[in-house]
C-alpha cells in the first residue's frame, strides 16, 4: 500500500454512526482517559478568561490608532497565539450563505457525499479521518477539504456541484479571506519590528498556498469519551476560522488548562500556526487546540488555511535572533512539514518541537 495514497482501513463517515442511533461509542472513537475532555462549569457561565478580541476598525483610521490595533494583535499572538477579529470588512450576508451551503451539503444523501471521497494524498474533498496509522484513535467529525492557492492546483471538478450555489459562494468567501489573512500578516510583521510586507514575501510573496476545510461535528452519544478533533496545533501560517454561531465547542490550550472559546457574533477566530512560530524565532506561538463535541446538537465550522508556498525553507528570521535569543528551529520546506501530520496525525505540539535546532 502506498501510505500517501489509500487509507489503511475503510472509511466510515462519523454522520453515518451518528444517524444510526447508536446510544454506546465505538471503541475506535474512545480517547485515553488522559486526553478525555472534562467540562469546566465556570467556561459554560462565561467566567473563564477568553481568548482576546480585537476590532479592526482601528486599521482603517489614523496612524494612531493602526498602531494600537497592530499592538493588541502582536501580544494576543505572543501571550495566547489565538484572538477573534470584529469589523474585519467580510460581509455579515457573504458569511450567512457560506454557513447555509455547506450544512446544506452534510444534509445531502451520504451516497451523493461519498462521491466525492478523499485520499491521503491530497485529502481533498469529502473525509473522516487525518492520518494513516492503522488503529489509530478517530475523531468524532467529518469534514470536505479543498485547496484554493496556488491557482494551479485548484480544482473546481473537486468541489462540490450540490447544492449549486456552493462553488460559487465558496469562492466568493475564500477570496475575501484571503485578503483579511494578507491584512493579518502585514499587521504580525509590524508588531515584530520588520517590514510590513516581510512575513508576506517568506511565504512566497504571490505564491502563498491557502485551502478550506469544512468541519461536521454530528451528535456524539458518549461526549465525555470523544473528541470532535484531536489536540494540535496548525501547521501552515494562520488559519481563520468561522466558528458556528449557536454550538460551542473549539477548546483552546492555556498553560495545563482548557479554555472553552466563547465566539462573538459576527467576529472570525484567528491564530497561528507553526509556520509563523518558527518564522518569529518563537516571539509569536502556535497554540494547541482541540474541539469537543455535543451530545443533543450538530456543529459545522470553515477554517481557511494561509501557508506558505510548499517548497520554500523556512527558519527563523535573521533579524530575530540574537545572541540572547538564538536560532531556535531548523529550516524545512512545508511539503517535508505537513507529511508528518499525512503519516501520523494529530500529535499536539510534537512535529514543531522536532524542529528544535542544537546550539
Amino acid at each position: 500500500m502506498d501510505l500517501l495514497n489509500d487509507w489503511p482501513e475503510p472509511i466510515v463517515p462519523v454522520q453515518s454512526l451518528a444517524e444510526s442511533g447508536t446510544s454506546v461509542l465505538p471503541d475506535r472513537y474512545v480517547k485515553p482517559p488522559s486526553e478525555r475532555p472534562s467540562v469546566d462549569p465556570a467556561a459554560d457561565r462565561g467566567e473563564h478568561i477568553s481568548i482576546p478580541v480585537i476590532d479592526f476598525a482601528g486599521l482603517t483610521k489614523g496612524m494612531a490608532e493602526w498602531r494600537a490595533t497592530m499592538r493588541l494583535v502582536s501580544d494576543a499572538c505572543r501571550e495566547w497565539g489565538f484572538f477573534q477579529v470584529v469589523n474585519h470588512g467580510v460581509s455579515v450576508d457573504l458569511v450567512a450563505r457560506m454557513r447555509k451551503v455547506w450544512r446544506d451539503f452534510f444534509d445531502l444523501p451520504m451516497e451523493e457525499k461519498r462521491k466525492l471521497a478523499n485520499s491521503p494524498k491530497t485529502y481533498e474533498g469529502y473525509g473522516s479521518r487525518v492520518g494513516v496509522e492503522k488503529g489509530a484513535t478517530l475523531d468524532w467529525g467529518d469534514y470536505f477539504f479543498l485547496h484554493l492557492l496556488p491557482p494551479s492546483i485548484k480544482d473546481y471538478n473537486k468541489w462540490p456541484s450540490l447544492p449549486t450555489s456552493c462553488r460559487e459562494v465558496t469562492e466568493e468567501y475564500c477570496q475575501e479571506l484571503v485578503k483579511l489573512c494578507e491584512t493579518v500578516m502585514k499587521v504580525l510583521s509590524t508588531g515584530l519590528g520588520l517590514d510590513a510586507g516581510f512575513l508576506q514575501k517568506a511565504f512566497g510573496g504571490e505564491d502563498v498556498g491557502a485551502c478550506m476545510r469544512v468541519n461536521f461535528y454530528p451528535r456524539c452519544p458518549q461526549p465525555d469519551l470523544a473528541l470532535g478533533l484531536s489536540a494540535h496545533s496548525d501547521p501552515g501560517g494562520l488559519t481563520v476560522l468561522l466558528a458556528d454561531d449557536h454550538v460551542k465547542g473549539l477548546q483552546v490550550r492555556r498553560g495545563n488548562a482548557w479554555v472553552t472559546v466563547q465566539p462573538v457574533p459576527n467576529a472570525f477566530i484567528v491564530n497561528i500556526g507553526d509556520q509563523i512560530q518558527v518564522l518569529s524565532n518563537a516571539n509569536y506561538k502556535s497554540v494547541e487546540h482541540r474541539v469537543i463535541t455535543n451530545a443533543t446538537e450538530e456543529r459545522l465550522s470553515v477554517a481557511l488555511f494561509y501557508n506558505p508556498r510548499s517548497d520554500l525553507p523556512l527558519g527563523p528570521a535573521r533579524e530575530l535572533v540574537t545572541e540572547e535569543r538564538l536560532q531556535l528551529y531548523q529550516p524545512m520546506t512545508f511539503s517535508e512539514y505537513r507529511l508528518y501530520i499525512r503519516k501520523k496525525g494529530l500529535q499536539g505540539k510534537a512535529q514543531v518541537e522536532s524542529l528544535k535546532a542544537t546550539n
